[in-house]
């Protein structure tokens, strides 16, 4: 018999709510989207028009009034509302999905992760670069030694936005938990860690270049890892022409790839996952190479397939793992250690020093 899915609360109807957690939760097997929580009457609309069956709440206090007929809460809200809505909901015995960065700091996270952990309820962070194109087939090949011994991981996730967009998001108010630090630096960052283990040491230097612009929109990270590796990581909204998302050079080989994984963009323009057989997958142009001694842009290396984006896998593992089947896929822990990172690039960028973890 197929077990009954879970009923899924989702907090938040905007980029991170719409195009992400949405059709993922309801793509997901053992998941169903149950309610969606925004005031906005257009966003309450659309809502209603890509999920006719969702019901729609006006605030969060009136989706955890009804916290018995719903099995997950997810929390795609802004930034500083993070921590309190994930509070309310575990406080309310429900457990949370919180869209990235989980908090502001990394003592907040871990107060999360305590909450989460005295109720018995999991708390997990959406992070889902971790299931890039681009990310699986590094991992394999790291995996596999094809690149031998890894000496340095270059990532860049850069943009050409000269113009500003507005919203919290480019906010300078810190509150609001704005700039790209703590949006896009909370990938790069989580991908380091995850493929290079902890880091001792932190250097940064994070500008604000656009007329207008209050919050960082250039921000470069180095890393010292425990493990030797140095990562040199580049966020930007300023970039007029941009790097390869990865280089990775090792004792053997390098790896270069250039592009973003299609999913993010598939699901923008209303592609939803299972919809094709080849969701996540990329044109064989856009490959990486791996290869020594030569410059991919000049046909030195080896092209390899990449291997398929997988951003339906982590709901799937959230739900086995609200069945006792499987792991958390990214604990508030792990968040937590990302973000004592973020919070010490940000006081290196400040104080133009090297910070020590």
């Amino acid at each position: 018999m197929t077990a009954t899915p879970l009923r899924v609360g989702l907090i938040g109807y905007g980029l991170a709510g719409s195009v992400f957690h949405a059709p993922l939760i309801a793509a997901t097997e053992g998941l169903a989207l149950d309610t969606v929580v925004t005031s906005q009457p257009e966003r309450q609309q659309q809502a209603r028009t890509e999920f006719p069956d969702v019901r729609i709440a006006a605030t969060a206090e009136e989706l955890f009034g009804r916290a018995d007929d719903l099995d997950l809460i997810v929390v795609a809200s802004p930034n500083k509302t993070h921590v309190p809505l994930a509070t309310a909901a575990l406080k309310a015995g429900l457990p949370v999905v919180v869209d990235k960065p989980v908090a502001g700091t990394a003592a907040e996270a871990r107060e999360l992760a305590a909450l989460a952990e005295e109720r018995g309820l999991l708390l997990s962070v959406f992070q889902n670069r971790r299931w890039d194109n681009d990310f699986l087939t590094l991992r394999r090949l790291l995996a596999d030694g094809e690149l031998g011994d890894a000496w340095r991981f270059e990532s860049r996730f850069e943009r050409w936005r000269p113009q500003l967009k507005g919203g919290w998001r480019e906010s300078g108010d810190p509150a609001e938990i704005g700039g790209l630090l703590y949006d896009l630096g909370s990938h790069v960052v989580d991908q380091a860690l995850v493929l290079f283990g902890p880091v001792t040491e932190v250097y940064a230097e994070s500008d604000v270049r656009r007329p207008g612009a209050e919050a960082d929109d250039d921000t470069f990270i180095a890393l010292t890892h425990a493990s030797g590796v140095r990562s040199h990581l580049y966020v930007s909204a300023t970039t007029a022409q941009l790097g390869p998302r990865f280089r990775v050079l090792g004792s053997r080989a390098g790896y270069v790839k250039y592009g973003l994984d299609p999913q993010e963009a598939a699901l923008r323009e209303g592609s939803r996952p299972g919809s094709t057989a080849d969701w996540g997958a990329e044109d064989e142009s856009l490959w990486g190479r791996v290869g020594s001694g030569e410059s991919p842009l000049t046909g030195g290396g080896t092209p390899v397939p990449t291997l398929p984006g997988d951003y339906p896998a982590y709901y799937a593992a959230v739900a086995a793992a609200l069945r006792g089947a499987g792991p958390n896929p990214v604990t508030a822990l792990e968040a937590a250690a990302a973000l004592d990172v973020l919070e010490a690039a940000r006081r290196s960028a400040r104080d133009k020093v090297t910070v020590t973890l």
